[in-house]
């Protein structure tokens, strides 16, 4: 298995599905870009209930990070080219939202450690 962290813009909207025994699940796609530029879709798929929500409160185009499990695919586009992809089991996201909420808390908590 590969642990891997993504950053990239949802495409589309994520959606919630139901699994066995009544679990729900949310499933995205990011477009991330890779290091030569070229655009890679990463298929999500989030089992865990923090994850899930945070990919379900994004709008389509929104920056996301996301860690977890990776699995490397191929795909052929319409034109008969071999693409790569990813598959990834997201057990962590991070968005502009958590970061601005977390820089909220830290400023109201009063931290005077700097201060003379």
């Amino acid at each position: 298995m590969i642990e891997g962290l993504i950053a990239g813009h949802l495409l589309g909207l994520a959606e919630t599905r139901q699994g066995k025994h009544d679990s729900t699940f949310a499933l995205a796609k990011v477009k991330a870009t890779a290091g030569d530029g070229e655009s890679l879709i990463v298929n999500v798929i989030a089992f865990a209930a923090e994850a899930s929500a945070a990919l379900m409160a994004l709008d389509d185009g929104d920056a996301v990070a996301l860690a977890g499990a990776l699995t490397p695919k191929v795909w052929t586009d319409k034109q008969g080219n071999t693409r790569p992809a990813l598959d990834m089991v997201a057990t962590q996201v991070l968005t502009a939202y958590h970061a601005t909420r977390k820089q909220q808390v830290l400023g109201s908590a009063g931290d005077t450690s700097l201060s003379p």
